[in-house]
């Protein structure tokens, strides 16, 4: 398939993914707080570079910006291997990234509890994942129809 369309449908599942985070998180104080991870994620790599980290406005921003270029760029893949099973993978891409945005933080140093202190967030944050990499898929299927 197309690099340049399976990039785009894989924004279009990044972003799909980053609004449903964003409006459950607003709608629900139990749901994942994956900006939180990220926020943490970013302040720790600024560290390391002995760079001060962005605050405010701007580290939401950038933290945002990055988790979506990653979830384009990791999403985009599903498309990568052609029309043929595309919903499995699609579905393995979005389970696998979920199971890893739920084990990640811990080992990586960060912050586990805004995404894995509870099972409910742990099912919501493979779920997010999941849709995403649906939303994904079906972007593709519709750009490839004939």
């Amino acid at each position: 398939m197309n690099f340049m369309k399976s990039l785009i449908a894989g924004f279009a599942g990044a972003a799909a993914l980053n609004i449903l985070h964003e409006t459950l998180r607003k709608l629900d104080p139990d749901a994942p707080r994956l900006d939180l991870v990220g926020k943490e994620a970013l302040k720790k790599s600024a560290a390391a570079m002995d760079v001060a980290p962005p605050t405010g406005d701007r580290l939401y921003g950038i933290t945002l910006a990055g988790d979506v270029l990653t979830n384009a760029s990791y999403f985009a893949a599903i498309g990568m291997g052609g029309k043929k099973f595309m919903l499995l993978r699609a579905i393995g891409a979005g389970v696998s990234a979920g199971i890893a945005a739920v084990k990640a933080p811990k080992p990586m140093g960060l912050n586990d509890q805004h995404v894995a202190n509870t099972d409910k967030r742990q099912m919501m944050t493979i779920g997010y994942y999941v849709f995403g990499s649906l939303v994904t898929a079906g972007v593709l299927a519709l750009m490839t129809k004939k």
